[in-house]
């Protein structure tokens, strides 16, 4: 069973991988995309927004879905149709094209991060500890890999499908063959303390009460508004509002997804010695310092040291969340995390459109604000993330039996 777990472990961990590596290589390369289409600035942000929008509607039908099929299976079959999607972005000549495979890839997208955290969840209960955030760290990484293969594309003016298609093939035989890994888990009931109605009505199979799920979205929708705010608002205000050079405002984003990574590949350590609660807490406000830092610095390299700040404390939140939606619905917890998954959607779609409305109608300086105070709301919901002991003894969770189902060894 050890052997089992660690080959799961590790072959989910590769999914995260490609999935990050996938997604940097359509978001660095919007601008070529934009170019190779024709699609006017007018337009782009329909096309954009149509992503997040379909994404969320992946993550919806996932909910329903998993009833009939394991998560193992959905992240099967979506990996590679998210891959495949990807080249079709690159390789099509109409706008009609285009449409057509963004939106294959939006729906895609939705089935595919809603089972690989369901799968994340069910495997760190079945270790009985902290390992949610070794899976984000490894989407980091792809992500750190995938942006410097759009890098490389872009400097030597390489066509989208030529950047394309040589990871791709390499990615879609490598994420099946790592799928016949993949450990799907069946639940047991865990009661914790503080969260008793949701943790009774997931053990008793009553599904999700959204009421007590609110909290995690919130957070959630909040985090990724941060994120947002930084992929999309860095280089910008870098240049605009600190006066640095075109080259150095494009190192901000790189230092971002460093920075997670870093966060991300040892936040496990201080779940598991100082709890999830905690680690939240401090995530917050390190993220909060960061963007005060930002509003207020007087140069570029002071603004930088801000966004390290805010990756460094960004980089928690979002896998806790995921996790904690497991422990407050231990029986329906596939359920509760498609509907959180979602709200991940959300913080996409509002954090850039509210941040450059700010900044236009205020000031940038004064639109940075804006996402300080939403994170450090998460303050006031880190009671969501707290692991209470359960009804077994102990202050840990109870591992759940890992099962090889149909979506483990093939269909």
């Amino acid at each position: 069973m050890t052997e089992l777990l660690r080959r799961g472990r590790a072959s989910l961990a590769f999914s995260f991988f490609a999935q990050g590596a996938a997604f940097a290589l359509l978001v660095t390369r919007i601008p070529a995309i934009q170019d190779r289409y024709g699609v006017s600035d007018t337009l782009l942000p329909a096309f954009l927004a149509a992503v997040p929008v379909l994404a969320g509607a992946g993550s919806v039908a996932t909910e329903q879905l998993v009833k009939r099929l394991p998560a193992s299976a959905l992240l099967r079959w979506s990996q590679p149709v998210v891959l495949l999607a990807l080249v079709g972005v690159g390789a099509g000549d109409t706008m009609l094209q285009l449409a057509v495979s963004l939106a294959v890839f939006g729906l895609s997208v939705g089935v595919l991060d809603a089972s690989m955290n369901m799968l994340g969840v069910s495997l760190q209960r079945a270790y009985g500890r902290s390992i949610m955030l070794s899976f984000h760290a490894a989407y980091s990484l792809g992500g750190i890999v995938g942006a410097s293969f759009a890098w490389a594309g872009a400097h030597w003016h390489l066509a989208l499908w030529v950047s394309y298609l040589p990871v791709v093939v390499v990615l879609v035989p490598a994420v099946l063959v790592g799928s016949r890994w993949y450990v799907d888990g069946d639940a047991e009931p865990v009661t914790e303390k503080g969260s008793e109605k949701g943790s009774e009505a997931g053990a008793k199979g009553d599904g999700v009460v959204f009421k007590l799920l609110l909290p995690l979205c919130l957070v959630m929708t909040f985090a990724y508004i941060g994120d947002s705010t930084v992929s999309n608002w860095s280089a910008k205000y870098l240049q605009d509002v600190l006066g640095s050079s075109e080259q150095l405002a494009t190192v901000p984003y790189n230092v971002y997804m460093v920075t997670t990574l870093v966060g991300r590949a040892i936040g496990d350590f201080g779940v598991r010695r100082f709890g999830a609660a905690a680690v939240v807490r401090l995530g917050a406000l390190v993220a909060a310092v960061g963007f005060a830092v930002v509003a207020g610095a007087p140069g570029a390299w002071v603004g930088m040291g801000g966004f390290t700040l805010v990756g460094l404390g960004l980089c928690v939140l979002v896998p806790q969340t995921f996790a904690a939606a497991g422990r407050l619905f231990p029986g329906a917890s596939d359920a509760a995390i498609a509907r959180l998954n979602v709200f991940n959607y959300v913080g996409f779609l509002v954090g850039s459109p509210l941040v450059g409305a700010l900044g236009d109608a205020w000031s940038y300086r004064g639109a940075m604000v804006v996402p300080m105070v939403l994170v450090l709301v998460t303050l006031v919901y880190a009671r969501s993330f707290a692991a209470q002991p359960d009804r077994y003894g102990g202050g840990h969770e109870r591992p759940r039996t890992p099962y090889v189902g149909r979506g483990s060894n093939g269909l």
